[in-house]
């Protein structure tokens, strides 16, 4: 799923301010016909659906590019959970269809009380209310409005993640992840990254014997969860829920600025829920007395395939 159309979401008064602008240039350029009664009625009446259609429209074409939240995968309602107040976004949504609902019942009713009117002052009466009315209802949902708006730029965070098997690799930033995705799939750059301090967060995808597999490429933190920022909560739960297989990339240079002791901490954090595979990075800088004194099986990125296909069929 990917959520980098969603559309940006605007204060209450940019959009009533566009709207009653509309109003006055589509009204003033018609050519009315009739008599006096017929052009004021005819023009006042033009403003009314010109508003009614910048409204509703910008409201509903932001609703459009939101999720349906009630059809979402399992894994992005609890990332919408863990990141957003998710109670809040779900009421903020609604309320642009609350809006939207009064607002066309706004243009209605006094389109009536216009096509009833015979008074040039009462008409122009009437559209003054009818401008009230619906800038009072923007101005109801303007909290909403900037609530969306601050959704918007977390959920652009988010990965585009597939629902197929997945391998995430893991471990601590510069540790030589990325360079390691790239060689098992060949990604070049970032595919579907988002910003994670100095390090990112990648995707990519390998086919071997007819399977697709998803690589993610997820950032480590011995963090508590309580103590992670936005991102690094996305990676734990891409990890905890989408991960069928994790690789736990060990740089024994410790060029990363990590010790192998710290490294192993946190390798043996992730416990035994999921198969973890151990990688050795910057091998071309290792000896063959530092590899061979390392204790935990290790895989070529070769190998590394071959098992993930193997614990794939393994599970089908």
């Amino acid at each position: 799923m990917n959520f980098q159309d969603l559309v940006i979401v605007e204060r209450s008064q940019v959009y009533l301010d566009l709207a009653f602008k509309k109003a006055r240039e589509k009204s003033s350029s018609k050519d009315l016909k009739g008599d006096w009664r017929d052009k004021v009625k005819t023009k006042e009446m033009i403003k009314l659906d010109v508003v009614k259609d910048q409204l509703v429209g910008k409201l509903d074409f932001i609703l459009k590019s939101y999720p349906d939240l009630r059809h979402l995968p399992k894994f992005y309602h609890e990332l919408f959970k863990l990141t957003l107040d998710y109670e809040m976004l779900k009421k903020s949504l609604a309320s642009l269809d609350w809006a939207i609902d009064k607002i066309r019942y706004f243009q209605k009713e006094y389109a009536h009380k216009i096509g009833k009117c015979p008074d040039r002052v009462k008409i122009k009466g009437y559209v003054n209310e009818f401008y009230g009315r619906v800038s009072s209802v923007l101005n109801q949902i303007d909290k909403q409005l900037f609530f969306l708006g601050q959704c918007r730029k977390i959920m652009k965070t988010y990965p585009d993640i597939k629902e197929i098997y997945t391998v995430c690799i893991f471990g601590f930033p510069n540790v030589g992840k990325t360079t390691l995705l790239n060689e098992l799939t060949g990604s070049k750059g970032k595919v579907a990254a988002y910003s994670f301090t100095t390090q990112g967060v990648n995707s990519g995808f390998f086919e071997l014997e007819g399977q697709k597999i998803q690589m993610l490429d997820v950032p480590g933190t011995l963090s508590r969860m309580d103590k992670m920022n936005n991102i690094e909560k996305i990676a734990y739960l891409t990890m905890k829920e989408l991960a069928n297989v994790i690789i736990y990339v060990f740089d024994l240079t410790e060029q990363c600025g990590y010790s192998v002791k710290i490294q192993e901490q946190l390798f043996h954090s992730l416990g035994k829920d999921k198969p973890v595979l151990v990688y050795l990075s910057k091998r071309d800088l290792l000896s063959s007395l530092q590899i061979s004194n390392f204790k935990l099986k290790n895989y070529s990125s070769v190998e590394l395939k071959e098992k993930i296909i193997q614990l794939k069929a393994e599970i089908s």
